[in-house]
């Protein structure tokens, strides 16, 4: 049984740069000035890690307390930022198709409740879409936990599974799972970069991978 193994932010969902403006103005409240690009580099990671590795990068070190301080004001300035989600070209309607053809998905996400609900509701999706987000495993993207707790609860075999992602990060977490990988370029890297990572197939956004499914053989 063949399945798909979704990213939310960038993939389905158009928060990256929500995302950025968020992180760099939490970082210049306590005094720490960054660069948009050096935080671009890093979204899809989990909060935590991504803050400290960031602030890293300019010679500081964050201490538990900071950086969990900082994942929170994020929080709260991307639900300023960006108060209605979004739905990338073609994200909706893949998955009433994949629904309505019972081919086996799930999102895998570095976000987490409640911060990720509006974008769940945007994608108009049932409740009982299978989605794994942050909490629900011990370590977050570039670690393979998440698409290997999504493929899990599917009960595909790791070998059958796609996972569709829009950052490097997402493409090394399913490498080290063992899955293939679908780059899409509507959350920023180029399709070098995803490629050189070892995306299987590159798209524009979801809509194009909509209409290449039988490239993946996901159509008859």
């Amino acid at each position: 049984m063949q399945a798909l193994i979704f990213d939310l932010d960038g993939t389905l969902i158009d928060t990256v740069y929500a995302h950025v403006f968020a992180w760099q103005r939490a970082f210049t409240e306590i005094g720490l000035p960054i660069d948009g690009w050096r935080i671009h580099r890093r979204v899809g990671m989990s909060g935590g890690l991504f803050a400290r590795l960031v602030v890293r990068e300019i010679g500081r070190e964050l201490s538990e307390q900071e950086a969990a301080a900082l994942k929170k004001r994020h929080g709260e300035l991307f639900q300023e930022f960006l108060p209605t989600r979004q739905p990338l070209p073609g994200a909706v309607e893949l998955l009433r198709f994949l629904r309505d053809a019972g081919v086996a998905h799930g999102i895998a996400t570095s976000g987490q409740r409640p911060d990720i609900n509006a974008s769940l509701a945007a994608l108009q999706i049932p409740d009982d879409t299978i989605v794994i987000q942050r909490g629900d495993v011990a370590r977050a993207k570039p670690e393979p936990d998440l698409f290997l707790a999504c493929q899990a609860r599917l009960q595909a075999p790791i070998t059958e599974c796609y996972v569709v992602g829009d950052a490097v990060w997402d493409i090394l977490a399913a490498r080290r799972a063992g899955m293939f990988s679908i780059g899409l370029l509507s959350g920023g890297y180029g399709e070098d970069e995803l490629s050189k990572a070892g995306a299987f197939r590159i798209y524009r956004d979801t809509a194009e991978l909509y209409r290449s499914l039988n490239e993946l053989g996901l159509l008859s």
